[in-house]
């Protein structure tokens, strides 16, 4: 079903930016709304203007979150804008300075914002163009990114007035949260999360959002569910996405057809940073067959970091030639610090509290890759 999956992809589909896309999936809805609506627990939302899949997680992971957003300081931006948005009308224009104005006035964090400081204006600049690369405002006249090299810089926006679709519905009051828990567990108020179609929904959202469900041991109710509903999973996985549900030991997948190249955020892809993790993978699995790492019971290794980072030397000293440029050219301590950080988001590995052990995840040993014998470096 091509249209749900441009609903999984996107974040919404906009009817002013691609109105073919928009009748299609609308006309095609019908034959998926209740697969979303009983299995993930989704709502799918319909308006003259756009329509959106509220996709919420089965389970808050650490690389979830805005591409490209890396201080808390720029979601509270996003928040204000949103607030600000509220009192303007489509179409409706409004300058740089306004917004400024407002986030200053308004901004509850104890750091007090100064827009004379580089780094809040850069935070400004990446939230003023994520709003507008997901058509929440239109770029009228000037460029933002002058604000980042001075104060005195005015840009002329305008509201489309899709902020007010822009953040989920909650079942309880917001303003009793304390923690992002209590956003994850607030949708299933005195509800038994183990059962029914709680446990369901939760499964779901996990398969098909995330890069892998990983056991948690014998008690863990998520994965005696896909063991014990692996055929009607199966074959959910083969009709929405045509694709294949791989189900281990300690560990589920969902495989993508070669055909979904549409998808962004998948492993592999065809970024060079995707290639390196791939050989540093086969490098990981020939010495686990060698019997120079060892695996735990729940499939996982545990190693030094210092150690991890010798398995990055290697694999450059190995592959370097057939990587580009930039990566050819990276300090070592750069490079671990990237494949680090690329395959913490996939699920690849978790880094313990101490940042002096990492524990990579079965999922290493699902995807390998290496250059063919006759490689030479071209």
């Amino acid at each position: 079903m091509k249209e749900l999956e441009q609903l999984l992809e996107r974040f919404w589909i906009v009817k002013e930016e691609d109105k073919e896309l928009y009748y299609a999936v609308k006309d095609a809805s019908p034959k998926f709304k209740s697969f979303l609506e009983d299995k993930l627990g989704y709502q799918l939302i319909i308006t003259p203007y756009l329509i959106k899949l509220e996709k919420l997680p089965g389970k808050a992971e650490p690389w979830m979150g805005i591409t490209g957003f890396d201080d808390p300081m720029e979601y509270a931006f996003l928040c204000l804008l949103l607030m600000f948005l509220e009192d303007k009308g489509p179409e409706e224009q409004f300058v740089l300075s306004q917004v400024t104005e407002f986030i200053e006035a308004t901004f509850p964090g104890e750091e007090k914002v100064d827009w004379t400081l580089y780094k809040h204006r850069r935070h400004l600049v990446k939230v003023l163009r994520f709003a507008a690369e997901i058509n929440l405002i239109k770029l009228d006249d000037g460029d933002e990114q002058s604000f980042s090299n001075t104060l005195e810089t005015e840009v002329l926006y305008e509201n489309t007035g899709l902020s007010r679709y822009f953040v989920r519905n909650f079942t309880g009051n917001i303003l009793n949260y304390t923690s992002w828990r209590d956003m994850e567990q607030g949708e299933w108020l005195d509800v038994d999360r183990d059962r029914g179609r709680v446990r369901r929904n939760r499964v779901y959202r996990r398969l098909f959002m995330s890069p892998a469900v990983y056991s948690e041991g014998v008690e863990d109710q998520d994965y005696l569910y896909i063991k014990t509903y692996r055929n009607i999973l199966q074959k959910d996985v083969e009709d929405i996405l045509d694709s294949q549900l791989h189900i281990h030991k300690n560990g589920a997948f969902i495989v993508l057809d070669e055909s979904k190249h549409f998808f962004k955020d998948v492993f592999p892809d065809s970024k060079n940073i995707s290639d390196i993790v791939l050989q540093l993978n086969s490098i990981i699995v020939e010495l686990l067959s060698k019997g120079e790492l060892t695996k735990n019971e729940n499939d996982t290794i545990t190693l030094s970091t210092a150690r991890f980072e010798s398995l990055i030397e290697l694999c450059r000293e190995r592959y370097i030639s057939g990587w580009s440029k930039e990566y050819r050219e990276m300090k070592l301590s750069k490079l671990c610090e990237e494949v680090t950080a690329y395959m913490k988001s996939f699920n690849m590995l978790e880094v313990q509290d101490s940042q002096k052990e990492i524990t990579l995840m079965p999922l290493v040993g699902k995807m390998i890759g290496k250059y063919p014998d006759n490689f030479n470096g071209e």
